[in-house]
């Protein structure tokens, strides 16, 4: 028996509010300061054995808690506001997770619990476990997620009044960068092509992860993430502040933050039509800040994969942005001319992978399969142009579907078709698309169902990366709840949130600052070199895979388990902004829908 007393309850109630406040139940929160993030006091009070989301459950949602094999059956849940028992549950039989070997859990299953408050989870044996429901538990998450690619832009001071704690002097203006080699090798750019001694401006975009590079291919897919979210999410957005130096000039802050970045993309188009793959250093930067990192800066390569995502993600902008204002009008028209340009250039080079280039030691990102790069830039410009050639180009394209990736975009067409305002594909493509995403969304319901963990992840899941992985999946599964309204696909999907939030057999929460024990230390060069002990708030870590490509000690071999929460560990403790996005597109939906 480990249960405390009434008076003891109400004492870690209150100390457990230090907890709470992370997860949007206290107004003092502030993702801009660092008192989002939990003190060493608050994580003492509770048991690193019973895995469970840390920053707490929307009502209607999935909520469940992971027990370590002890000899009891049953749970309960008790209410701090009430001062007894609300509810009651059978716990299953132990079972181990198959990408988590070594040690069994039982499942206790709340998910019946709707009333909202802050509660305690009984066991016996089992150290009590405040937690709470609350229709805003995810509010101060989502913010700082999104917050996340403000102080992730290139060009631009980070100052005080937005930035807090992580005020950081600009980086990386990107006024006099280099041609590489590689980017004049058959170009007929005018600008570009004479000499390798002119300069090449391509300022502002997002650092891509914990390195200072700006990468096209995996921008392409977290810029289409978050112009997803706001397009199925529109009146979530609205007016949601987020505290950027944009926030009052009248358009939704997730747009003005999206633009930030395709004002760089914008510039990578080469007069010919083409796309630089990527614009970095040609070796890694060090462990500094990004205005001290002087080393010359280079456009490498072009590629066919860069011009077709860079092509889907300017006609998908186009759509977007073009009723948002006069100016966004304009640039709509420049954005949706040039996605034109770009997918004209691929269609005449098909297949031209980027390869890097020997003396280049950033991030590759290379591809040599374009089909579903083709299938899905087709598939947005026929949204926007309606011009049925694009629509022929996506059937003949059109590749099977599979959880998204930066390198494996299949399924994005097909999310944007499915979810465009004015349905204009004929009765029999339309169904046969639904079957597809629904089928796929299925086989993670069935995953989910038959896990130990109550989560859709098997082994194949666990690449670098994983919990991408996760969220993209659950980016399927909202979709299948939008067009079915089958609430079991909704269930799945929070499974999967849950699971970054803590309900996994490491412990951790794997979005910094959010949490009774967060990642602190992830691979992020601003973070471990800005003298703040806290990393930047709402950045998703790649999460476990046991790969361990960086040589660094790791606790186990398991998929599942194969974490380390250190700046060693690129493979499993980096952050990405196409990590990050998922992130944000699934809070939205979980919160909006």
């Amino acid at each position: 028996m480990n249960h405390t007393n009434i008076r003891t309850i109400f004492a870690f109630a209150f100390s457990s509010q230090l907890v709470l406040s992370a997860c949007g139940s206290s107004s003092t929160n502030n993702i801009d300061g660092e008192s989002n993030i939990v003190g060493e006091s608050a994580t003492t009070m509770s048991s690193d054995r019973i895995a469970m989301s840390q920053v707490g459950f929307l009502p209607d949602s999935e909520k469940v808690a992971l027990i370590p094999d002890v000899p009891v059956s049953q749970f309960q849940i008790f209410s701090i506001a009430e001062g007894e028992v609300v509810f009651e549950g059978e716990l299953t039989d132990a079972k181990e997770w198959q990408v988590a070997k070594g040690e069994s859990y039982k499942v206790a299953d709340f998910s019946a619990l709707n009333s909202t408050g802050e509660l305690i989870l009984r066991i016996d044996g089992v150290e009590d476990k405040a937690f709470q429901i609350n229709q805003n538990a995810y509010d101060k998450l989502h913010d700082a997620s999104l917050k996340s690619f403000y102080f992730n832009r290139a060009s631009t001071d980070i100052t005080e009044e937005y930035g807090g704690a992580w005020a950081r002097a600009a980086g990386h203006l990107d006024e006099k960068v280099n041609y590489h080699a590689s980017a004049l090798k058959g170009s007929t750019n005018k600008d570009s092509s004479n000499s390798k001694d002119r300069l090449f401006i391509a300022s502002k975009g997002w650092y891509d992860a914990g390195d200072y590079g700006k990468y096209v291919v995996n921008s392409g897919i977290a810029t289409y993430t978050l112009l997803a979210a706001f397009q199925h999410h529109p009146n979530f957005y609205q007016n949601r502040n987020i505290n950027i130096p944009e926030s009052d000039n009248g358009i939704p802050d997730l747009l003005d933050e999206i633009n930030w970045n395709l004002e760089w993309l914008e510039k990578m188009q080469a007069d010919d039509g083409s796309v630089y793959h990527k614009l970095t250093t040609l070796k890694w930067p060090g462990k500094e800040m990004p205005h001290q990192d002087k080393r010359a800066r280079y456009v490498i390569g072009k590629s066919t994969s860069a011009a077709l995502d860079f092509a889907a993600v300017m006609a998908m902008a186009s759509r977007v942005y073009g009723h948002q204002s006069d100016t966004y009008l304009t640039k709509s028209q420049q954005w949706l001319k040039q996605a034109t340009r770009a997918y004209q250039w691929a269609k005449a080079n098909s297949d031209l992978p980027y390869v890097q280039p020997d003396d280049v030691k950033s991030g590759e990102y290379g591809d040599d399969f374009f089909h579903d790069e083709f299938s899905w830039a087709a598939a947005e410009l026929f949204l926007a142009t309606n011009d049925t050639r694009y629509l022929d180009d996506f059937a003949q394209y059109q590749q099977p579907f599979t959880v998204p990736s930066w390198q494996h975009v299949s399924a994005l067409g097909v999310i944007s078709l499915l979810a465009a305002e004015t349905n204009t594909l004929d009765e029999a493509l339309y169904q046969q698309l639904r079957k597809t995403l629904l089928d796929t969304a299925d086989v993670y319901v069935s995953q989910y169902q038959e896990s130990a963990f109550r989560v859709p992840m098997v082994a194949d899941d666990f690449v670098w990366g994983s919990n991408s992985a996760a969220l993209n999946k659950a980016i399927v599964l909202m979709q299948a709840y939008r067009l079915t309204g089958n609430a079991e696909y909704k269930t799945v999907a929070s499974s999967l949130m849950t699971y970054v939030l803590g309900k996994n057999p490491t412990g951790y929460s794997f979005v910094t600052g959010f949490g009774e024990k967060p990642a602190m230390l992830p691979h992020h060069r601003a973070s471990q070199s800005d003298r703040v002990t806290r990393p930047i708030p709402g950045m998703l870590v790649g999460g476990p895979q046991n790969g361990q490509q960086d040589g660094c000690d790791y606790p186990s071999g398991e998929p599942a388990l194969s974490y380390a929460d250190t700046w060693c560990s690129y493979s499993t403790n980096e952050v990405a902004i196409n990590w990050n996005a998922p992130l944000v597109y699934v809070l939205a939906s979980l919160i909006a829908d």
